[in-house]
């Protein structure tokens, strides 16, 4: 294989830019049906949001998860599960269940939530919580959890688009209506509806512009099983690089693509950006991009090969809204004061449209959610969290898309300069504080144990991830905007493929990596996901490095440059 630091020109079946999961996903599967697949990343670290960081404070040291904080589809018959599977991966990665009694605990003003895994118990709950609502609720559930299945049967290729309207009935009568509108048309109160929507932090879309399929599929993901991989999110990552380098592809870190080449109408391959010397052209047939999806279109291949339709429809794309993080090391055990093993959503209204109407407005909003996960909590065994007798703590929100906020004229992909800046840093810090002290709701005399905190705003995102506007969902989840109304895998461009949370699998841990196997069939013009969904392995089990008890998944994520 050609040295990665020499002036020798390379050439590749495929070229994949950018290591988030389904770009890994994808090269992958190309690799192990044995297309040499070469995959660049800009940052030291791979896996994008899959990747965690690691500080050290006064010689005590805490590992922060950056995208990864509970994930479904993991039992047996689990996409990701499949997934990993058909790579020989599935015995590599562990999961371990939230707390089926309540995965997550929703916090509202004046009453408290416990979601329970399994629709039965979630619709009991329910009941209990608004007796008198029991005849409208359990309609609405019984059309929420048909839609769902249709939906998921769907996606999992049972049928396909031609059999919809005779498979799929529920699916096509409600489930591109906005959650909004049902839910009055069942005449739901809006304490139930915040309740049912709890969760819609997961993907960040105003209710009304919310298709009732991507509200219940949120739901119906997390009842099926909530999880956390043993290790965090980066095993994810970490595995799957395995894989490519098992079945005869690379991963290269601080690779930063600066074009992707076009020539008479095709993909040919990338210029990759190399520190003190000058640009190295790579050679491939197939280039898929992971990157983000307007950067893709309008930096690195450049409006003028697409289309005037293809370039006025990515311009009009809405990016979801992003979400503002607080990282905490804390000096108690809260597994030993009696917490359970559960998410918190604390939200300080009812009225969710109200709290978009600040966001989309550029306002912070008080009332947004808080959402708290504890990492210590969920994978107690795992030594890099933090210290023996101390709690990994997280807490974020959702916060407007504009630059203003955070004191800030343009991103860092555009070049702007920020880390240092006093008026950034000011506001930064405010809002942290303010988050601190929204959790002490839940967890009293929190800011008295802090051992280790910092923030990570937007700005950080795009920092890392070069996602317009900093987003961690891709393009907003919206009725004009889901599924088939997307854009991929395939391109108008010959051999230029993309996957990633702006594709129709959409964003999520399951999405994109169901996305990278899309993509991967898409190159290949074959049907993939039926096979692995039924079992079927694709990888050499015997080709993967032997299991090791000090294997870290960090380590070989930043091992790669």
């Amino acid at each position: 294989m050609p040295d990665a630091k020499s002036d020798r020109r390379e050439s590749w079946d495929a070229i994949v830019v950018g290591s988030g999961l389904g770009g890994l996903s994808t090269a992958a599967y190309l690799c192990a049906l044995g297309k040499r697949t070469l995959v660049l990343e800009a940052h030291y670290v791979a896996g994008g949001n899959s990747q965690v960081f690691r500080r050290r404070h006064q010689g005590r040291d805490y590992e922060f998860d950056v995208g990864i904080h509970y994930i479904g589809e993991c039992g047996p018959d689990g996409v990701i599960t499949q997934v990993l599977n058909g790579l020989g991966l599935a015995e590599r990665v562990v999961f371990r269940p939230l707390d089926r009694d309540g995965y997550s605990t929703l916090v509202f003003p004046d009453f408290t939530f416990r979601i329970p895994t399994g629709w039965d118990r979630y619709r009991e709950r329910l009941f209990e919580t608004f007796p008198s609502e029991r005849e409208p609720l359990g309609r609405l559930l019984d059309v929420m959890q048909d839609v769902s299945d249709e939906a998921r049967r769907f996606v999992r290729r049972e049928f396909d688009l031609s059999e919809l309207a005779a498979r799929a009935p529920n699916f096509v009568q409600w489930g591109l209506r906005s959650t909004t509108q049902v839910f009055d048309e069942f005449a739901i109160s809006q304490k139930a509806q915040a309740v049912l929507l709890g969760e819609q932090g997961c993907y960040a879309v105003r209710p009304s512009k919310t298709p009732l399929v991507a509200a219940c599929g949120v739901t119906d993901h997390f009842l099926r099983g909530a999880y956390y991989p043993e290790g965090g999110g980066q095993v994810l990552a970490a595995r799957l690089i395995e894989a490519i380098q098992a079945y005869g592809g690379e991963v290269r870190t601080r690779a930063p693509v600066r074009r992707i080449r076009v020539e008479n109408g095709r993909a040919v391959g990338v210029t990759v950006a190399r520190k003190s010397r000058r640009e190295m052209e790579i050679d491939a047939p197939i280039v898929v991009s992971n990157a983000d999806l307007k950067r893709t279109v309008f930096e690195l291949v450049g409006e003028a090969h697409f289309s005037p339709q293809t370039r006025e429809r990515i311009h009009s794309l809405r990016m979801s809204i992003p979400l503002f993080g607080v990282y905490l090391g804390v000096n108690v055990d809260m597994a030993a004061l009696g917490h359970r093993n559960s998410n918190y959503f604390l939200w300080g209204t009812y009225d969710f449209e109200g709290i978009y109407d600040e966001l989309e407005g550029g306002r912070l909003s008080s009332d947004a959610m808080a959402y708290i996960t504890m990492a210590s909590l969920k994978d107690p065994v795992s030594a890099h969290l933090a210290p023996e007798g101390y709690t990994n703590l997280q807490i974020m929100t959702l916060v407007p898309r504009e630059y203003e906020i955070w004191g800030v004229d343009r991103g860092p992909a555009d070049g702007g300069r920020y880390h240092r800046d006093p008026e950034y840093r000011r506001r930064k810090r405010e809002l942290m504080d303010r988050l601190i002290a929204t959790a002490e709701k839940v967890l009293p005399g929190l800011s008295e144990h802090i051992d280790w905190k910092e923030a990570a705003t937007p700005v950080s995102q795009e920092r890392f991830t070069r996602s317009t506007g900093g987003t961690s969902y891709g393009i907003e989840t919206s009725i004009d905007q889901a599924g088939p109304l997307r854009v991929g895998p395939r391109t108008e461009i010959e051999g230029l493929f993309l996957c990633g949370a702006s594709t129709p699998s959409g964003a999520g841990i399951a999405g994109v990596m169901r996305g990278g196997v899309l993509t991967a069939g898409e190159i290949l013009e074959t049907d993939l996901l039926r096979p692995i969904l039924a079992g079927q392995v694709f990888g050499d089990r015997d080709a993967l490095p032997p299991l090791t008890a000090d294997w870290d998944a960090w380590k070989l994520n930043t091992s790669l440059g």
